[in-house]
């Protein structure tokens, strides 16, 4: 099996949507991972924190993290903290994750990076 892009997301998610019209302009062909109906495992999402950082993946600035009690965000200090809370509550990791063929991956969207990305990584 050849490697291939990969987006992870939440499919009702409008920066997903948008991500993914960019990636349909551009002509790739990719394979969305739904957080929601497909999961994340623990060996993907630690790939994922060794490659960009916790601090990046998490949200904080989502509803999913503004609704979690005061304590609860405080108590989020470390990566295994962070993974712990992302692996409970998938919605909580900054969307979309692209990664490349290579696995090389991007974290968020904007179409100009996308592009830049994509050319790049192409």
């Amino acid at each position: 099996m050849t490697a291939q892009w990969v987006m992870y997301g939440i499919k009702n998610c409008d920066t997903i949507k948008k991500a993914r019209n960019s990636l349909t302009a551009s002509g790739i062909d990719y394979r969305f991972h739904d957080y929601r109906v497909d999961g994340i495992d623990d060996a993907l999402l630690q790939s994922f924190i060794d490659q960009v950082g916790y601090e990046v993946l998490l949200n904080t600035r989502g509803t999913t993290w503004r609704k979690l009690p005061e304590a609860e965000r405080d108590a989020i200090n470390d990566a295994a903290s962070a993974k712990a809370l992302m692996l409970a509550q998938p919605a909580i990791i900054k969307r979309p994750v692209l990664s490349a063929p290579n696995g090389d991956l991007l974290v968020g969207f904007n179409d100009s990076l996308y592009h830049a990305f994509i050319q790049e990584k192409s």
